[in-house]
């Protein structure tokens, strides 16, 4: 199991390599992308922030939910923070398993745990303003710079 919380690019090929075994038939890998759009709006960057021990602590917890949950062979999850462009991976999670059915499933559930458990908070910086993201919706407070 490999968890990390970093401000540095995420290159998803050491964390494929430390989930690969040979007794594993499938590798599912899922990145979050910063995209340029939300809303309607037009997204200039994103910025992550957290508190890096809770958060590991969090990651690592549903990482061993999806371990007692699936047959899985092992996992890695690595999320982002800081400033991030259009176009960067934000979270990295890398499922391996014997079958490609629960290698899929384990890696979905895993990216909505880590959406409702884990404190990472993600601000949109837009043309006209930014806000704070909360889920899949936004904090009620929006800020607009003067």
């Amino acid at each position: 199991m490999l968890i990390r919380i970093t401000p540095d690019a995420l290159d998803p090929q050491p964390f494929i390599a430390h989930v690969r075994r040979d007794e594993a038939g499938a590798v599912a890998l899922f990145l979050g992308v910063v995209r340029n759009n939300s809303q309607g709006r037009r997204v200039l960057h994103l910025e992550y922030d957290a508190y890096p021990e809770m958060a590991e602590k969090k990651l690592r917890e549903v990482a061993e939910e999806i371990v007692s949950r699936w047959p899985i062979t092992d996992i890695a999850i690595a999320h982002r923070t800081g400033r991030l462009e259009i176009g960067e991976t934000s979270l990295l999670v890398v499922v391996s398993s014997p079958h490609r059915q629960e290698a899929f499933a384990a890696c979905h559930h895993a990216v909505n745990r880590i959406k409702e458990v884990v404190p990472i908070w993600k601000k949109e910086v837009w043309q006209g303003g930014e806000s704070w993201v909360e889920g899949e919706g936004e904090r009620q407070a929006t800020l607009q710079p003067e």
